[in-house]
């Protein structure tokens, strides 16, 4: 069992070890270990549990959308949102020793890496084939030993597995970036001065005429950027739809707090996920 005395040190992350979500939390984390956990609940379950300080949680890309899975789990979750980091993904397509482009004929990775690579695959003729995640991908195939078989994954990936790269930056588009937000048992306090806060939010309202509508107009009027709005069926219910909301201000400003009184006015369930500052990725591109 895992010491607990040693969890203020741990940042928990979904996928095997040379996963995206590891690199992240190396990059925005160096001093701090790294936890990989099987499936997005079992990420949560350690933070919650105190196995670990932080959850390094993927929730959105530039070219594949949204991670759909984690805005099912987020509003059941306990903990709450304290930052956020932009990966720049660099896909390898990776494959044993000895194996070439010829001898390939599939490509296993989780299905929002096999998205951001469609074209290039496409175009080499490789069947994809949806794995739970990409470094567990070139796990398989340095167990398998097939030279039929790749698998899209980091540069990392390939080194913790004995793997050579056939290929490297194979994503379809040059922006090929991931938004990770980090999780902690305990809202953010302390937040800069200065700077960009980002407010992140879920809400459900009212099945009425224009109750969206509404909710969108009080914050057009009080000045508030909303800069991400998703909706997701609740529980196979086409007449329920949850939201996800991220906007530019803090709950204590003045203009997020009456649209905020707005909101709630027209909402059946509001919860602020946590305030944080804005990642530098985000201010370079205002």
């Amino acid at each position: 069992m895992q010491n607990k005395s040693n969890s203020e040190n741990i940042v928990a992350f979904q996928g095997e070890p040379g996963a995206y979500s590891n690199l992240a939390c190396r990059t925005v984390f160096p001093d701090m270990d790294s936890l990989p956990c099987h499936t997005f609940e079992d990420v949560f379950a350690a933070v919650e549990e105190k196995r670990a300080k932080y959850a390094m949680i993927p929730i959105e890309n530039s070219v594949a959308g949204r991670v759909a899975a984690i805005h099912h789990l987020i509003p059941h979750a306990s903990l709450h949102i304290i930052g956020e980091h932009f990966q720049r993904i660099n896909h390898h397509l990776l494959a044993i020793p000895g194996a070439t482009m010829n001898s390939l004929k599939s490509v296993r990775s989780h299905e929002q890496a096999l998205g951001q690579c469609r074209n290039n695959l496409l175009g080499w003729g490789l069947e994809p084939d949806v794995y739970s995640d990409t470094a567990g991908a070139a796990k398989l195939i340095s167990e398998l030993q097939d030279p039929s078989i790749g698998a899209i994954a980091s540069s990392l990936a390939g080194e913790i597995y004995g793997l050579q790269s056939l290929k490297k930056d194979i994503e379809d588009a040059a922006h090929n970036t991931t938004r990770f937000v980090v999780f902690s048992r305990e809202p953010l306090i302390d937040l800069p001065n200065k700077g960009l806060t980002i407010t992140s939010f879920v809400f459900q309202v009212r099945n009425s005429p224009a109750s969206l509508y509404k909710v969108m107009g009080g914050f057009a009027t009080n000045g508030v950027n909303m800069t991400k709005l998703e909706s997701y069926q609740l529980n196979g219910d086409f007449v329920a739809t949850q939201f996800y909301a991220d906007i530019e201000g803090h709950p204590d400003d003045p203009g997020v707090q009456h649209a905020f009184d707005e909101l709630k006015f027209f909402t059946n369930e509001f919860r602020i996920l946590g305030s944080y500052p804005a990642a530098q990725y985000r201010l370079d591109r205002r």
